[in-house]
């Protein structure tokens, strides 16, 4: 079983957004310690409590950081740029770290009007009817079919991988990318579902590939290992009403009695979806999750901002991980 992790650069409070980025870098260490299979960053724009805005430039320095460990994006928003800029930032990439670097390809837009108009996107349904154009575009120029050449050349060197729920999964399963399928355990089962049974093989897959993203916290009680991602449950339920995703605090410090019930209900359908445990309750429901999704590898998702707790949770999931491949 492969272990991979997805760092969202989210922000402690009381910590800098300087300081949150150069936890990155060490986390990425961290996880290349242990053995891990890639480190992924993400792309948010103007959310107060991330300031890993741009996955590309983020990624370069994960990976000048790091040596065996494959780094990669989850992901480079395609609504977001032109398309050719996102060919030559993986053409840089690939030319710096040759071998290393994995492209995650998502379809969110801006989280608020004045973003998606600042990242010039025009309105959600616009981006939403050119995104096949604009992911097709961005292969011609990966593959090198395109009338102009993006530099540095990658001819298709590179693994894409689509951010997929159950609509882009029949994207990538029509465009012949890999996937990295998100939600619950059962949305990621029909959504593996379509996308397998309508994979076309391209010159950027020959067969389907799926990779399953998950929140997995590991501690030596479950109630430990649920307060290690009860922070980011909390500012979640809390930007749904106010619009803004603050830095994450402590779990001691959340002041879970003045929330409303529906606040606290959103809280409590994040935590549900959650893996977490003790070694043994994650190891179970690992394989439970790998056997329905036939999947050999589980992107660990969620923002923990106990980076002590953060530390010890990726060494006993690598004892897990080790333990299923032998």
């Amino acid at each position: 079983m492969l272990i991979s992790v997805l760092d969202r650069a989210a922000a402690a409070s009381q910590e800098s957004e300087a300081e949150t980025l150069r936890q990155v870098s060490a986390h990425a260490q961290h996880v290349e310690s242990l053995g891990f299979h890639r480190f992924m960053v993400a792309e948010h724009h103007a959310v107060a409590g991330i300031p890993g805005s741009q996955p590309a430039i983020l990624a370069a320095h994960v990976a000048s950081s790091t040596s065996t460990l494959r780094v990669g994006t989850a992901g480079v928003m395609v609504p977001d740029h032109p398309p050719l800029i996102i060919a030559e930032q993986v053409g840089l990439l690939e030319a710096l770290y040759p071998g290393r670097i994995d492209i995650g390809l998502g379809s969110s837009v801006g989280f608020t009007a004045p973003v998606r108009q600042a990242l010039r996107q025009g309105t959600p349904s616009e981006a939403k009817a050119r995104l096949e154009d604009d992911f097709r575009e961005l292969l011609s120029y990966l593959s090198g079919s395109a009338g102009i050449t993006a530099r540095p050349e990658n001819r298709a060197q590179t693994p894409l991988y689509v951010l997929a729920g159950y609509r882009s999964a029949f994207l990538a399963a029509k465009l012949g990318l890999k996937v990295i399928l998100g939600g619950p355990v059962e949305v990621q089962l029909k959504a593996a579902q379509v996308y397998r049974g309508n994979f076309v093989p391209s010159a950027f897959a020959a067969e389907p590939e799926v990779v399953s993203s998950l929140n997995i916290a590991v501690a030596e009680s479950e109630r430990a290992a649920s307060d290690l991602l009860l922070p980011e449950s909390y500012a979640k339920a809390l930007s749904r009403s106010t619009g803004v995703f603050s830095a994450l605090a402590p779990a001691a410090e959340l002041d879970l009695e003045s929330l409303t019930s529906q606040q606290k209900k959103r809280i409590a359908d994040f935590q549900a979806h959650c893996i977490v445990g003790t070694p043994a309750q994650v190891r179970e429901s690992l394989m439970a999750a790998s056997e329905k999704l036939g999947v050999q590898e589980f992107l660990v998702t969620g923002d923990i901002p106990d980076q002590a707790g953060r530390a010890r949770s990726e060494e006993l999931l690598a004892e897990i991980a080790q333990g299923l491949s032998r």
